[in-house]
């Protein structure tokens, strides 16, 4: 399989439309999950198929270094997000994303295990 085809694959994996499905708003603001409404879910998907095509562009031969900086770009981009959208990212859907950038870093011919002490890329950057 060619390194495109690779992080191509990669997006199964990706959880948004598991994210949306919890989406339903509530009038009375009690219990509902309006962060997750197709809008915030395409948005987050938006930041990882960036990184994915970022990826691709820079080649299967770019150094760990500037692979870093683009995942560094996307991990920035979510704390960015959950800054903004309150409870966006909590427990669950910090593990779905740390899991799919793991899945991206070994994609991109990187170990997430060479990454903040075993616990992966994100965890360089993350604030959630």
């Amino acid at each position: 399989m060619t390194y495109e085809a690779k992080l191509e694959a990669t997006k199964v994996h990706y959880p948004f439309n598991r994210w949306s499905e919890s989406f339903f708003p509530d009038e009375n603001d009690v219990g509902g999950m309006e962060q997750y409404s197709p809008e915030n879910c395409e948005a987050a998907a938006a930041i990882m198929n960036e990184l994915v095509a970022d990826l691709i562009a820079a080649g299967e031969n770019a150094d760990e270094p500037e692979k870093m900086l683009l995942f560094e770009k996307a991990v920035e981009a979510y704390n960015d997000m959950d800054d903004e959208i309150a409870g966006f990212i909590e427990t669950g859907e910090r593990e779905d994303l740390c899991e799919i950038f793991d899945i991206i870093t070994m994609a991109a011919g990187l170990n997430p295990e060479d990454y903040a002490d075993g616990e992966g890329i994100t965890d360089l950057w993350r604030n959630w």
